[in-house]
């Protein structure tokens, strides 16, 4: 699939220094007590939710390797692609290490909705643009799980938002749902690197004019059969 021309300083500079910082921060934990900074590792769960994303983000079209690797472009160009690639799973790993709890059967329930998720948008095969409102659906609902409602569970400050989401989530589950601690700068760090990555997301190539028909043409001709 033919793209767009890709600004060279975009794919050589900023796409790489956008999932990066996203890959660094998404692993950056702060301590509740005393803001000590240490950095977690993606553990192994969000290196093959990593690689189901990437495989959704290319059968949408969102991600098109072939703009960024192939005969058709120079070594160094082609050297240019691979980091690119490489920072964006990176950074796709991360993100999921940065939106899901740290321990507990939350962090299970995390992982499994990611995975049933990214396998049935697999086989759904949604457009660029309706995966892009998906991702940010999806990634804004995780941030507010768990750094609002499970951050407000664990703080004993929190007062009646604390109190009311004991009572509804009691109601929705068999027992009470211990809340996670986090550093107040813990959330204004996740919500910079969702930003960040999906910013990234959107200056990916693009497919060309002709390029994006065929495809829609292609798919509309999958569903009449």
């Amino acid at each position: 699939m033919t793209t767009r021309p890709l600004p060279a300083a975009r794919e050589a500079f900023v796409l790489p220094a956008l999932f990066l910082t996203v890959a660094g921060a998404g692993g950056l934990r702060i301590a509740p007590a005393g803001g000590a900074l240490s950095f977690v590792p993606p553990p192994l769960i969000t290196l093959v939710l990593a690689v189901l994303l990437l495989g959704v983000m290319a059968r949408a079209g969102l991600l098109i390797p072939g703009g960024l690797l192939g005969d058709h472009r120079t070594g160094l160009e082609n050297a240019s692609g691979t980091v690119v690639l490489l920072s964006l799973f990176a950074a796709s790993a991360q993100l999921f290490t940065c939106l899901t709890p740290d321990a507990g059967v939350l962090r299970l329930v995390f992982n499994l909705f990611f995975l049933f998720l990214l396998w049935n948008t697999l086989a759904a095969q949604p457009d660029r643009t309706r995966l892009l409102r998906s991702l940010i659906v999806v990634f804004g609902w995780a941030y507010v799980v768990r750094y609002v409602a499970l951050a407000a569970l664990a703080d004993p400050q929190a007062g009646w938002t604390r109190r009311l989401l004991t009572v509804l989530l009691e109601g929705a589950t068999a027992g009470p749902i211990e809340g996670e601690a986090t550093a107040p700068l813990a959330g204004y760090v996740a919500f910079a690197t969702v930003a960040l990555y999906m910013i990234g997301l959107v200056l990916l190539p693009r497919p060309a004019p002709s390029a994006a028909v065929a495809l829609v043409a292609t798919r509309t001709g999958e569903v009449v059969e």
